[in-house]
């Protein structure tokens, strides 16, 4: 697992900012990058971290549990379920498809030529996951980038 786990939000997305987080952790979840038994940061970390209100993470926390994503553990945290699940490779494809295909459609309106489109993605893949040599052992920690 990697030593770094980037959530990325945007305010101005018109997608609310608990759904993006809530988005983005079960992406990780079901990417196989968190897995069950997991601990995600503290409310208080995680807010402070994303300079969101608390009530922000309490709301994604509470969603993910009821959906069954995570656990809620009083006094411990917040841990990835045991019954949570990796996607296939096939599957990780083909989400990773759909928002390449959105990232294509809005390239050409844009009239971005594909040749910078694949450079940019290059840039910022090198960006969120600089292969720093994590091992499986160290723990999880968030890094945040506020916008689109």
């Amino acid at each position: 697992m990697p030593a770094r786990l980037h959530l990325q939000l945007d305010p101005r997305s018109g997608v609310p900012v608990y759904r993006q987080m809530m988005d983005q952790v079960k992406y990780y979840v079901v990417g196989g990058t968190l897995r069950p038994g997991d601990q995600l940061p503290s409310i208080r970390e995680l807010a402070g971290a994303l300079t969101v209100n608390p009530t922000t993470v309490v709301k994604a926390y509470t969603e993910l549990e009821r959906e069954g994503v995570i656990e809620m553990r009083h006094g411990k945290g917040a841990f990835i379920a045991v019954q949570s699940r990796a996607l296939s490779i096939t599957e990780q494809e083909s989400a990773v498809r759909r928002t390449a295909r959105q990232l294509a459609l809005e390239a050409g309106q844009l009239r971005v030529p594909p040749q910078r489109v694949v450079q940019i993605v290059r840039e910022e893949l090198s960006r969120i996951a600089p292969g720093d040599g994590a091992t499986e052992t160290e723990p999880v920690k968030f890094t945040v980038v506020a916008g689109g």
